[in-house]
């Protein structure tokens, strides 16, 4: 039989783990938390002690999590924040009547959402523009993250947001342990400079998060698609290189938004290569009227 004692550290033990985690030290957490350090040790300890495993590496120049460490900063995230939301939820079903009790509920509170850049720039603002309109009690946060490696999906996974915009489909599929759906596909066209009379002999430029396998595949195929002669930190800088003339690139649409004049873009027929662009999160956020409301208005922005 598992002893309770020993597997449930409390939130406000999970509130320490955070900041040792996040100051990178127990004297540095004890001043963030206004407790004293051998309190700050004690409580690691005793988590530790319930979880049954070593969680930071103590050093002379801090604490360092161990893989075990990390994974437990990310559910401590991830619980703390569902606390957080119950509170807010409950709160708001007491003033609005609550889904189950005749009234809608008051969506309130932050929301936390990673978003890779073309999608924060470009897909986001409209969304929630309507969003907070029908909700003027939430507060989202967006935050821009990188879409390599983990992506917007491990912010989500690590607890650091409530849903993220990712792009997923075969080749890179919903994370285990995540829901998520397809949103809207978006084709990929060439782009080069305005006016140029032969933008296939320019040199490609291209960024590290152009990177979906079935697109290089696409890409491999095209015997008139040199390898890429520049890598530029964005689509941003991708596009501002081509509006200068300095090269052609392959772009997914949502990156070609307000593209200026300077710059001409041509489809690539029937076999363009495509991408999925949707969202992520938890199955227990899934449920949270907050995280509801944005698919709605997500998946509304989509149709």
């Amino acid at each position: 039989m598992t002893d309770p004692e020993r597997s449930y550290p409390a939130p406000r033990e999970l509130r320490v783990l955070l900041a040792v985690g996040r100051q990178g030290g127990f004297s540095a957490a004890a001043a963030a938390l206004g407790m004293t350090q051998s309190a700050v040790s004690h409580s690691v300890r005793a988590s530790e002690r319930r979880l049954g495993a070593v969680l930071f590496v103590r050093g002379r120049t801090g604490a360092v999590p161990t893989a075990a460490g990390e994974r437990a900063l990310a559910y401590a995230r991830r619980v703390l924040r569902l606390l957080d939301v119950m509170a807010a939820e409950v709160r708001g079903a007491a003033t609005g009547g609550g889904e189950g009790g005749g009234g809608s509920g008051v969506v309130a509170g932050p929301l936390r959402i990673a978003a890779f850049r073309s999608a924060a720039l470009h897909l986001l603002p409209g969304v929630l523009g309507r969003l907070t309109a029908r909700h003027p009690e939430l507060a989202p946060e967006v935050r821009i993250v990188r879409e390599v490696g983990r992506g917007t999906a491990g912010e989500v996974l690590d607890g650091r947001a409530d849903l993220g915009i990712a792009t997923i489909g075969t080749t890179s599929p919903v994370p285990p342990g995540l829901v998520g759906g397809v949103l809207l596909e978006e084709g990929y066209a060439l782009v080069h400079p305005a006016g140029h009379p032969v933008p296939r002999s320019l040199p490609l430029v291209d960024w590290v998060e152009n990177c979906s396998s079935y697109t290089r595949e696409w890409w491999a195929a095209q015997e008139w698609l040199p390898a890429a002669t520049v890598e530029a930190e964005g689509d941003g800088a991708v596009l501002s290189m081509v509006s200068s003339g300095f090269g052609m690139a392959v772009m997914p649409e949502l990156s070609l938004t307000g593209a200026p004049p300077s710059v001409e873009i041509t489809d690539l027929g029937p076999d363009r290569p495509t991408r999925s662009v949707g969202y992520v999160t938890t199955p227990e956020l899934a449920k949270s009227l907050a995280v509801r409301a944005l698919i709605r208005e997500l998946r509304g922005r989509a149709d």
